[in-house]
């Protein structure tokens, strides 16, 4: 698998890719102004940048949550952390591991957060880490969009006009369940890295989850935290990132967690369907996209039948995906021309594209030529994190969509709304740049040491699969809980490709009940429609309070 496909797969960010690639992302932020700390030895050269300090600002507020109004302290501010190999000697160029080594352990990133303490809540009340994916981007999406303590309000399945936008109380704040910690990614948001080949010790699975790790540990200590109930909540790129930080939570720093949220699930790489047509040989992708496509067919009105059950006619697509379809994409070329056309039959009642253009695509079709060709009559090209909402064709002859309509649709009032609740509410940032989004498809490796490897990670140019990761974390912790959210109309990280991963953790039977299973008939930023905010709201308060004794 190439680098430039297995870097396509990683979400660009809304969360997800998470609106990443989709919005312009801002030029990353310069590293510090160059400086010799002051009364530094000559030796301390080697130190090229002015080292970051750790900041926090206080206010207080109060949300209104089932009718209850719950008051809070919220914190804005850094935690600094650094790369595997690091320690606060100053590096000696000359040594294996300095400078010039592998490793660079002068380099350090302020990652950035905003934590809400519900008050007089004490110590051993749940805390929740909070953060988006992409990789590459910040976490206003879930801060502003699910459980923050103001919501920005959105169109469900349409572009939201222009400023001003509308920020409101948010009902479905998780306060009322866990305190809450969201995390800007190292160079993301108002977190900032820096120090030699800085993306390198940053910019990757390994170095980014250890980054994680890192951060966690650190605010159990600077707030007391360590005896409270400890949860992750990943969205998009951000559960395989809680894959791996649970993972070197419970071998590195003896943490058990009590659960782990995953909100639109991407743990191998090599399922999405992004371009799986660079990965011949590789089917399963087009059969657990088939559900999604069925939905927003079914959403668009674009399928020969009717079927007035959402959830009984994915129940009959899934049967058929991995049943005749996965059959009939196993054979090959040895499939007969009689089944062939059966096979491209049933396609065109589950999705609406015509049977001549499925069987030209040999009964497989990616995700962007399915958005590109569904609505293609009209001119519209249909979302790929939210396949409910649809956009103007930017070339009617394209084979695969040229741009996301969620992302350009929504976007905008998350980047509007955070920037000016974070300075004129939380205080913060008041001369900085927000970086909603930034470009890693260069530099991010997906080399990955799974558990257990003693040799080199996986190449950066394999995909990764974090599962051995996950199921390592449950096995290490057989009491920890998993919930895996998902919405029917994501095409970024597919529903069904989450079940189909978690069917096959590599787990014995005792641990399969610890896994959960929720869904709606949302996108992959499930809370951008408030029905499914609501139902993700008691699902994930619900979950808490069931694992949190």
């Amino acid at each position: 698998m190439s680098l430039r496909r297995a870097l396509r797969t990683c979400f660009a960010l809304l969360p997800a890719l998470l609106v990443g690639a989709a919005l312009a992302a801002p030029p990353e932020g310069a590293a510090p102004q160059e400086r010799k700390p002051e009364g530094a030895a000559e030796k301390s050269e080697s130190r090229k940048f002015e080292p970051f300090k750790a900041e926090a600002v206080t206010s207080s507020g109060s949300v209104t949550v089932g009718g209850h109004p719950l008051a809070y302290e919220a914190v804005a501010g850094t935690l600094i952390v650094h790369p595997r190999g690091w320690d606060d000697v100053p590096a000696d160029p000359n040594a294996k591991g300095g400078e010039d080594g592998e490793h660079n352990p002068t380099a350090e990133a302020s990652m950035f957060y905003v934590a809400y303490f519900k008050k007089d809540g004490g110590t051993q009340r749940p805390i929740t880490f909070l953060y988006n994916g992409g990789p590459g981007s910040a976490t206003l999406w879930l801060h502003m969009g699910s459980f923050g303590p103001r919501r920005i309000v959105t169109a469900t399945d349409s572009h939201t006009p222009a400023a001003p936008y509308q920020l409101m109380n948010n009902a479905y704040s998780l306060l009322d369940a866990s305190d809450l910690v969201f995390i800007d990614a190292p160079g993301t948001g108002f977190s900032r890295i820096a120090g030699k080949d800085k993306e390198k010790d940053f910019f990757g699975v390994d170095a980014d989850a250890y980054a994680f790790t890192q951060f966690i540990t650190e605010f159990f200590t600077k707030y007391g935290r360590w005896n409270s109930p400890k949860y992750l909540f990943g969205e998009s790129y951000g559960t395989p990132r809680s894959a791996v930080v649970a993972r070197y939570l419970a071998t590195e720093r003896s943490v058990d967690l009590n659960g782990i949220i995953l909100l639109s699930q991407i743990l191998n790489f090599d399922l999405s369907p992004d371009r799986p047509t660079g990965n011949p040989g590789i089917d399963v992708p087009y059969e657990t996209a088939l559900p999604t496509y069925a939905a927003t067919a079914w959403y668009h009105k674009k399928l020969p039948g009717e079927h007035p059950n959402l959830e009984a006619f994915l129940t009959e697509v899934e049967q058929f995906a991995l049943g005749d379809y996965a059959r009939a994409l196993a054979a090959g070329s040895s499939l007969g021309a009689g089944e062939r056309a059966a096979v491209a039959a049933k396609l065109h009642e589950y999705t609406g594209l015509p049977v001549d253009y499925i069987l030209r695509a040999d009964l497989r079709i990616d995700g962007g030529e399915f958005r590109q060709n569904l609505q293609a009559d009209g001119g519209i090209t249909t979302g790929r994190l939210d396949t409910r909402f649809s956009g103007p064709d930017i070339d009617p002859l394209s084979q695969r969509a040229d741009y996301d309509p969620q992302s350009a649709g929504i976007g905008a009032a998350y980047v509007a709304a955070f920037n000016d609740y974070a300075r004129k509410e939380l205080h913060y940032g008041q001369n900085e740049e927000f970086h909603p989004s930034i470009q890693t498809f260069r530099t991010w490796n997906f080399a990955h040491q799974l558990p257990g490897q003693t040799g080199a990670p996986l190449s950066a140019r394999q995909a990764a699969n974090v599962m051995p990761d996950l199921a390592e974390a449950m096995k290490l912790n057989p009491n920890l809980k998993v919930q895996l959210n998902a919405g029917y109309f994501d095409l970024a990280t597919p529903f069904f490709q989450g079940v189909y991963e978690m069917q096959h953790l590599p787990i014995p039977q005792s641990l399969v009940g610890n896994i959960e299973f929720r869904f709606y008939d949302s996108g992959h930023m499930v809370y951008a429609k408030e029905s499914s905010l609501k139902q993700l709201h008691d699902n994930v308060a619900d979950f808490i309070r069931r694992t949190s004794h």
